[in-house]
């Protein structure tokens, strides 16, 4: 099942995309897909429900705006070098145990939101990556029984200031976390229709030219170890969202380097979760 929120910002409703392309409101169900629907098992009652109420959904009209896919979570975390060849392009060392930061929440905006050059930028950079959002509450989980606790999947573009991030001193955080940062979407693709989370190709274009082409079969840990791996340090809640890092093919590793810039658009996706676009435009 795919779930979007639809509407415009901070005023978004949940709704759901049938497989023939209908999208419906379904917010007769829930008020929104946020931490207390996903800890209710919210996927597992909205499919029953809808069962008997698909024809009473209205139905979304098609140029409707799409936010993030879930309501601001309580955490984005995000895992840095991930990807062998993107850490090597960085000038890092491949990491013994997962890079994880965090992303502010506030820089969750939508899958064609417009993506904003914050002041005193730059190196705004792009990386698609697959994002996996918490279905239930995860502390000290063994990887074995870590796809348990997962709600799905969606497209994270973990937008990225390289300035900020690594010449201002401090940790990653500051360049991780200006308004829209962290497009989400379009869709929060449930579990069960992602079998293997760790075959997937991902690519992202900047004006039609393929910068990132890849598959999450170079993932250097792979999603079941993240989710017990993280849990082992904070309790994970319903709704949050992990982030597993991006491949190569990102601004900061070309020579020469290369930035976004106003009136860029980019165009990425993580098979069978969608496709996400976004024009970059100054502050």
């Amino acid at each position: 099942m795919k779930l979007l929120r639809f509407g415009p910002a901070g005023g978004e409703k949940p709704g759901v995309e049938l497989e023939n392309g209908l999208r419906l409101d379904v917010s007769a169900f829930t008020s929104d897909f946020d931490e207390a629907f996903f800890a209710e098992d919210g996927i597992k009652g909205l499919k029953k429900w809808l069962e008997t109420h698909r024809e009473d959904c209205p139905p979304v009209d098609s140029g409707e705006r799409l936010g993030a896919p879930i309501a601001r979570p309580s955490k984005l975390i995000c895992v840095g070098l991930n990807y062998a060849q993107h850490a090597k392009e960085s000038g890092m060392e491949l990491p013994k145990e997962p890079v994880l930061f965090f992303k502010a929440t506030s820089a969750i905006c939508g899958p064609f939101d417009d993506v904003i050059i914050p002041k005193n930028s730059v190196k705004t950079d792009w990386e698609v990556e697959l994002a996996v959002v918490i279905g239930k509450k995860a502390a000290y989980v063994e990887e074995a029984d870590a796809v348990s606790h997962i709600a799905g999947y969606l497209v994270h573009n973990d937008i990225s200031e390289r300035a900020f991030q690594l010449e201002r001193s401090g940790q990653w955080v500051k360049g991780k976390s200006a308004d829209t940062f962290a497009p989400l979407g379009p869709y929060l693709v449930t579990s069960d229709e992602i079998p293997d989370s760790g075959n997937l190709p991902l690519w992202l274009t900047l004006n039609g030219e393929m910068m990132q082409n890849s598959s999450t079969a170079d993932l250097v840990f792979k999603v079941p170890f993240l989710v017990s791996y993280i849990s082992q340090f904070m309790t994970l809640l319903p709704g949050d969202v992990i982030s597993t890092g991006t491949p190569f093919g990102v601004g900061m590793g070309l020579n020469p380097q290369r930035y976004l810039r106003p009136g860029d658009a980019m165009e990425l996706c993580v098979e069978g979760l969608g496709v996400a676009r976004q024009r970059v435009v100054a502050y």
